[in-house]
């Protein structure tokens, strides 16, 4: 399975998330999934590239040609170069048969709520799951709760994407659909 892995590129995280998302790759290099990802070396891509690679796992990086620069990319099996970010999104979703949204900033959540309202609108059937390593992403659960809760979206969606912060839990559900 070509799974694509959504997070932060940073280095200056917390350690935990770096750690966990490294042990998730790992485990999918380990059940012979390959990793569609941004191409980054570093931060939740680079761990999940790292523990791919260790796991003998695939590298799929999809990445936009101002990126293209020494030491940003890690060493991929391919190498996918857009012109944009809106075309890697694209690309990324299309080759993917699945999603994990690991830790990270604006362009994750970008990413994660597209690929949300696409499986909501039944523009793709690939299931999503929200990797909540160390309680991150309770906020924002508790902000979809309280949306759902006063009608601004319909409760079911809440119920399109899997919840864990277990590498094998992720898998599995990942493996179930």
């Amino acid at each position: 399975m070509k799974i694509c892995l959504f997070g932060s590129a940073r280095d200056s995280v917390p350690e935990i998330y770096i750690t966990q998302t490294e042990a998730l790759g790992r485990l999918m290099g380990l059940r012979g999934h390959s990793l569609v990802f941004g191409g980054g070396a570093r931060g939740m891509m680079g761990a999940a590239a790292r523990g791919v690679c260790a796991g003998g796992g695939r590298l799929i990086g999809i990445a936009p040609e101002f990126f293209n620069k020494p030491g940003v990319f890690a060493d991929c099996d391919e190498l996918i170069i857009t012109e944009d970010m809106s075309t890697r999104k694209d690309k990324m979703i299309e080759l993917a048969d699945a999603f994990i949204i690991a830790p990270g900033g604006v362009g994750t959540l970008d990413e994660f709520f597209e690929v949300l309202t696409l499986l909501s609108l039944e523009q793709h059937q690939k299931p999503i799951v929200l990797y909540n390593i160390a309680g991150f992403y309770d906020g924002l659960l508790s902000f979809l709760e309280k949306a759902a809760g006063e009608d601004f979206f319909l409760p079911g969606l809440l119920n399109l994407f899997a919840v864990t912060d277990s590498p094998a839990a992720a898998l599995d559900y990942l493996e179930s659909k």
